[in-house]
């Protein structure tokens, strides 16, 4: 009995362990997928499973195997039962409007209109309060609305137990500075007042729109790690020592892609293809082949989806993402890095950067085998989407470190595991 006393904190220190980065990885404490009944099982279920397979085989810091088969199942359950009561729990009594964040939204009525859309689609456990503006907005009539020109804002923050007000734009009123005195004796009570730059990075994870503009220093910065000596010896040592890895999986891998190469897609295993990187240069990217032969005989054109070159195997390469693996070789040349913006071909750069403000700003940092945009959002085929991309690798750029680049990492295992590559 004092053996295994002894051993219970690293034994639970290990499983705790196991749980938080598998749990992220099948999103299991994503806020979306906490407050779905189907999504959440099966996510419980996946992330349990893998724990309890990793728990076991683990040496030293986790309990030697059991003598009998039957005792993993009682861990498994031990494990995933409890989870599941909690979550359950959690969906029907936490996840309800009485423990939502109760948010007032302040400024002009059009802004405002824009904020409540962006809430109610990206950020549905905040919970909207009303709307402190000088007009009624038709389009949201169950929302309250508060009058800035008669209505005082602290007491309105008071009877509906306001948490956070969100400041849209500058307030144009006879009222403003009776306004912004509220504020600050709010603010020094506690209440959150944020403007709505920082409030639509904080739910969208990316850079807005308008900010991509003539006036991009008032908002867009690099990361205080952007000359940080430190994190860049660190990430260029974590780049080599994953680019090991990866080319020792790539050694692995070759066999069964070749046989997949000459039965589903016949013509070279590899192919190389120019690409832009840091600063601007120039570089061959490495990818195993998943078009036909000749794909860009007539000259370079955007990929879409279902694209007709895209063979029967290439469509598995690029849903597990396989074909990316030889760019560990562009890692370890220091060609690229393992995370940042996703390198694009020059015609396509050219074509971009006449048409998308800012778009050259990808290039102040080494590409990426993976990066912000790559794991937020979808395949990118228009220039549309692709300036919908550029605000991600912005958001990263802004503000990347080592806990991003670990966001980053865990949401890229669950899109290969998921199969959401492109």
């Amino acid at each position: 009995l004092n053996k295994y006393n002894a051993h219970f904190f690293p034994w639970m220190l290990t499983l705790g362990v196991y749980l938080l980065l598998i749990g992220q990885i099948f999103e299991m404490y994503r806020l979306k997928v906490a407050s779905d009944q189907f999504r959440i099982v099966r996510s419980i279920v996946l992330t349990t499973f893998f724990t309890t397979f990793f728990y076991i085989f683990t040496p030293v810091i986790a309990p030697e195997l059991p003598p009998k088969r039957i005792y993993i199942l009682y861990l498994y359950l031990a494990i995933t039962i409890p989870i599941l009561l909690w979550r359950f729990a959690y969906i029907f009594f936490i996840f309800t409007p009485k423990y939502f964040k109760d948010i007032l939204i302040l400024g002009e009525s059009q802004s405002v209109s824009k904020v409540i859309d962006l809430i109610i689609s990206k950020a549905p456990e905040n919970h909207i309060v009303g709307y402190f503006t000088s007009e009624k907005i038709l389009k949201y009539p169950d929302i309250p609305f508060f009058d800035k020109k008669t209505d005082e804002l602290i007491p309105i923050v008071n009877l509906y137990s306001v948490t956070e007000i969100i400041v849209t734009d500058r307030l144009k009123s006879v009222k403003t500075n009776s306004i912004n005195q509220d504020l600050v004796k709010l603010f020094e009570n506690g209440i959150a007042i944020k403007n709505i730059e920082n409030y639509y990075e904080e739910i969208t994870s990316c850079i807005p729109r308008h900010h991509l503009n003539e006036d991009f220093y008032r908002n867009i910065s690099f990361s205080k790690n952007h000359e940080d000596r430190m994190y860049l010896a660190l990430g260029r040592l974590i780049d080599i020592i994953l680019s090991i890895i990866g080319l020792v999986f790539l050694l692995f891998l070759i066999p069964f892609v070749l046989v997949g190469n000459l039965v589903a897609n016949r013509g070279p295993l590899f192919y190389k293809q120019e690409r832009i990187g840091l600063k601007g240069k120039a570089f061959k990217i490495i990818k195993f082949r998943s078009m036909v032969k000749n794909a860009e005989e007539n000259g370079a054109v955007w990929a879409v989806k279902k694209d007709p070159r895209v063979t029967v195997f290439g469509k598995f390469l690029r849903k597990t993402r396989f074909d990316e693996i030889p760019q560990f070789y562009n890692i370890l040349k220091g060609e690229m890095a393992f995370i940042g913006p996703r390198p694009e071909r020059p015609k396509f750069v050219e074509e971009l950067a006449s048409k998308i403000n800012l778009y050259r700003i990808r290039h102040v940092i080494k590409p990426g085998l993976t990066g912000w945009a790559q794991v937020m959002y979808p395949y990118a085929s228009s220039v549309e989407e692709q300036g919908k991309k550029l605000r991600f690798d912005l958001y990263y750029i802004k503000n990347r470190s080592f806990y991003l680049d670990f966001k980053i990492i865990i949401k890229t295992f669950s899109t290969v595991l998921f199969f959401r590559g492109n």
